[in-house]
């Protein structure tokens, strides 16, 4: 480190630094306002095993799809195989994949799944109340049967679809889905 920069404080650290990243032009400029989705509106869609989706936001242009999903105690969500990256935060309750137990996720935990994974997600039979986890999810699943073969393939488009024509046949408006690309 420089003579000159151990004499700085921590104030003028950062101002330096500030000064460097602003040179870089390195922040873009949207021309679009910032979108908000309450949980208020926008309806889970609730599948016939219990578990639910709330679609939050999806793009197109990038294969994105963001949800909340819902499970009840001892959900057990198809195997399936990711194309691309996964973000996930638990808010409540607790999960887990079969083919890693001792890998468990609770409130706050952070999980990233890299292209390529395949798993199952289970959650706890024995737990008290749902497990809620906030969803990233770019690329598609691939659903796979207990052989290993694709059944189905949900992407951002299709999930999309599926939460506009569940909304429609409740009667439920999903017109605050974030929607980019369409």
């Amino acid at each position: 480190m420089a003579d000159g920069q151990a004499k700085l404080s921590m104030e003028e650290k950062f101002a330096q630094y500030a000064a460097k990243v602003a040179a870089r032009g390195t922040f873009p400029v949207w021309e679009a306002p910032t979108q908000l989705v309450r949980d208020e509106d926008l309806p889970w869609a609730v599948a016939p095993d219990g578990t639910a989706i709330k679609l939050l936001h999806v793009d197109l242009n990038q294969g994105l799809w963001i949800s909340m999903t819902r499970l009840p105690a001892g959900a057990k969500v198809i195997k399936h195989f990711h194309t691309g990256f996964v973000y996930a935060v638990t808010l409540q309750g607790s999960w887990h994949y079969l083919e890693s137990p001792e890998e468990v996720s609770g409130p706050g935990s952070y999980l990233f799944e890299p292209a390529g994974s395949t798993h199952t997600l289970v959650t706890p039979p024995d737990q008290a109340g749902e497990t809620i986890v906030w969803f990233a999810i770019y690329g598609a699943n691939i659903n796979l049967d207990d052989e290993g073969k694709p059944v189905s393939v949900v992407d951002a488009r299709a999930a999309l679809e599926m939460y506009r024509v569940y909304c429609d046949a409740i009667g439920a408006d999903c017109s605050r889905l974030i929607v980019h690309g369409e």
